[in-house]
């Protein structure tokens, strides 16, 4: 049975996992490292791409064609107030396209942030697909449990564009869950405290005896490591244009050397007290070149983050409130996302919940995991698990003078279906429009909207009196299904809310047979890459060759080998693999004359050319010398 991957796509890092003998384990990526760098990246001038770490290196010399923390721009629209604000802080732009949605721009093309994250799934589904030895075509993808409808149909879109049938869609809180309490017996109320680099939630779970009842989540969507990192890049900043005068936020790649410093130093302080920032020319103005050395500690970074730290409370309170356990009866606070690693996060929490927070799990790698049993689950590896989710938001319809009328509230099981039925409020209203939302707030325009349909052909009659029911299905991705019927005639109109993500379906299908194309062209390119190395390579060797036995080759054969080294070595500086190719040929073909010399020269230094095989008894049949170990040879 194909394997099904368990992905856990995140703002900053992204992480793979599969079941195997009903255990999830980590696979790890081309470069052998157990998480991928959530960027990707392309070369202006050549067209090159790069996903990952190969992205993230190049980052500081090219910061205006790599794009990262592209999680924060999914499903959203360019006016959004976080999209908005992160604007000044990209070294990438970001773009409204023709229907609102912000998408970004890299090198001389303009991408949907569905089709960025794609990039990033495309290289996570090929590295395990090397690793596994097995095609893999289907994936767990997790979410931030607070995603909205658009956000996860956006995921949805970016799988498909990957090449992947997206088996369902999983909240990161409950997948760690799953994780953590595969093996747990007894029952348990956790909380789930996830804070990753780009997005934060809090889940509340009832486990025990296989069942997983999440009870009720809550969260961020514009909150995590990436705030963190920008508080330090504004303190240092600021602290070097009042030594030097000079702003280094407008120099691009001065900001990203900045940004990776920042996050450096923030890692570092989680296990140290004070880190030193040193940046040696980091700019130059007349007077010369300028050094940036600074002196970052613990309790200084404390202090520029306690707001942020801060706004992890509402939510927690929030979710303890909605799930009807007390704080004190919570048994266990699982931390997850790299952020957790920090102190001052870990004494909050402690202080919060009232307990100290359990870490017996790798933040970074248990949403993967908890992915994986997801997978397990679908597929009848993992037996007698059973997992019940919510919806994060409250789904309604906008009602006479834009209330906003809610039908399923958050924090309902999933999946779930809700009927309501509403009537005209104008006489002989020909037809009505569903405009559905998403959130908590009074009035429709306060919420996310995340779609709007026509339901025509009424009959006429008077206000009040057409019948017009109007149904919400939530799937078990937390994906919604809209449907409204006029009682009267029996007419229905049904929507998928997909397009809230801002791709249709030609979009997708352009987007999937350009990713397709994308991959032979990466193939090509390191097949490419291979015979410019190998052609290298042999020049190396064919010169070695020479001085090795420069007694033994004619002058001639001298001059022809080091004329078609240099032939070599000229198609190497140009672009033609083909000429390279037959370049290394040639140069191949030579080298085998100086073989053939070097080994006949050799047999006759010993009495004569070597015998036929067998031909020491004329009859052909004898075997090989006694202590000579028979064995194929190949070209390496």
């Amino acid at each position: 049975m194909p394997k099904i991957l368990g992905i856990d796509l995140g703002t900053t890092n992204s992480c793979m996992a599969i079941i195997e003998a009903g255990e999830p384990r980590v696979v790890e990526n081309a470069e052998g490292a157990r998480t991928t760098p959530s960027v990707v990246a392309v070369n202006a001038r050549t067209g090159e791409r790069y996903v990952g770490m190969t992205a993230k290196r190049q980052a500081v010399t090219n910061p205006e064609n790599t794009v990262y923390s592209v999680k924060r721009l999914m499903g959203r629209r360019f006016g959004d107030d976080s999209v908005q604000h992160d604007l000044p802080l990209l070294s990438y732009e970001v773009v409204k396209h023709s229907n609102g949605d912000a998408h970004v721009k890299m090198g001389d093309k303009t991408h949907a942030p569905p089709e960025i994250s794609a990039m990033v799934l495309q290289k996570l589904k090929q590295d395990a697909e090397s690793k596994l030895g097995e095609a893999i075509t289907q994936a767990v993808i997790t979410v931030p449990a607070y995603f909205n409808d658009s956000q996860r149909n956006a995921t949805k879109d970016a799988g498909r564009i990957a090449g992947l049938e997206v088996m369902r869609i999983i909240n990161e809180p409950t997948a760690a869950a799953l994780a953590y309490g595969l093996d747990k017996k007894s029952d348990e109320t956790i909380a789930v405290f996830d804070l990753g680099g780009g997005t934060f939630d809090i889940t509340i779970l009832q486990i025990g005896d296989g069942v997983f009842e999440v009870k009720a989540t809550n969260g961020d969507t514009h909150l995590g490591g990436d705030d963190f990192d920008q508080r330090i890049v504004d303190w240092i900043v600021d602290e070097f244009k009042k030594d030097q005068g000079i702003d280094l936020k407008q120099d691009n790649m001065a900001l990203q050397r900045l940004k990776e410093s920042a996050e450096r130093a923030k890692i570092e302080l989680s296990t140290t007290v004070q880190t030193e920032i040193n940046l040696p020319f980091i700019t130059a103005d007349a007077s010369g070149p300028k050094h940036l050395v600074m002196t970052l500690t613990r309790s200084n970074l404390e202090q520029l983050v306690d707001d942020l730290i801060k706004r992890t409370v509402g939510p927690c309170k929030q979710a303890i409130t909605d799930s009807g356990v007390a704080a004190g009866d919570i048994d266990e606070i699982v931390m997850v996302g790299g952020m957790t690693r920090m102190p001052k996060v870990i004494e909050a929490t402690q202080e919060l919940f009232g307990k100290e927070p359990h870490q017996g799990v790798n933040p970074d790698e248990v949403v993967a995991m908890g992915a994986a049993i997801q997978a397990g689950v679908l597929q009848g590896e993992v037996q007698d698990l059973l997992l019940l989710d919510v919806t994060p938001l409250s789904l309604g319809i906008e009602t006479m003078g834009g209330v906003a009328t809610t039908l399923i509230p958050r924090n309902t099981t999933i999946p779930t279906s809700k009927s309501e039925t509403f009537t005209t409020a104008a006489e002989n209203q020909p037809s009505v429009e569903v405009h559905v939302v998403q959130g908590e707030r009074s009035m429709a325009t306060e919420n996310k909207s995340i779609g709007r349909f026509i339901l025509d052909g009424l009959l006429p009659a008077p206000r009040g009196l057409p019948q017009i029911e109007v149904t919400f299905d939530i799937d078990a991705n937390g994906i919604t299904n809209v449907s409204a019927k006029d009682q009267g005639t029996g007419k229905e109109q049904r929507i998928t809310i997909t397009a809230s993500s801002g791709l249709s379906e030609t979009e997708i299908n352009d987007m999937v047979k350009d990713a397709e194309a994308h991959a032979e062209e990466d193939e090509k390119r390191r097949q490419d890459v291979q015979k410019r190395n190998e052609a290298d390579g042999m020049t190396y060797t064919a010169q070695k060759l020479l001085d090795d036995n420069a007694d033994k080759v004619p002058d001639d054969l001298k001059t022809e080998i080091g004329e078609k080294i240099a032939a070599v070595r000229t198609a190497l500086e140009g672009e033609d693999t083909e000429k390279i190719a037959s370049a290394s040929q040639e140069l191949q073909g030579s080298m085998q004359k100086v073989g053939q010399i070097v080994y006949s020269q050799a047999g006759a230094g010993d009495g004569g050319a070597p015998p036929p095989p067998g031909d020491g008894s004329g009859n052909g049949d004898e075997g090989p010398p006694e202590g000579t170990v028979e064995g194929e040879f190949r070209e390496v």
